[in-house]
């Protein structure tokens, strides 16, 4: 028998996601403003915040739906 979908931290969790890539990109911006690094580099670190960016949107978006599914009385 499969376990019950257990959904009650999921808007938690995805919380502290987006607060730790919010983090990571912080410090990429840090990095980036490092002289030594090559254009290319600082290309990689550019990129790579923009993915996290967009996963920001995704877990907002996940956590919006969280949040109407509790609001749904839907929380077991």
């Amino acid at each position: 028998m499969a376990k019950p979908d257990d959904r009650s931290n999921n808007a938690e969790r995805l919380q502290q996601m987006i607060e730790n890539t919010q983090q990571n990109i912080q410090e990429a911006n840090e990095t980036a403003q490092n002289t030594d690094l090559t254009a290319s580099q600082q290309e990689q670190i550019k990129e790579k915040n923009q993915h996290r960016q967009e996963s920001i949107e995704q877990f907002q978006h996940e956590m919006a739906e969280e949040q109407a599914y509790r609001e749904d009385g839907n929380q077991k």
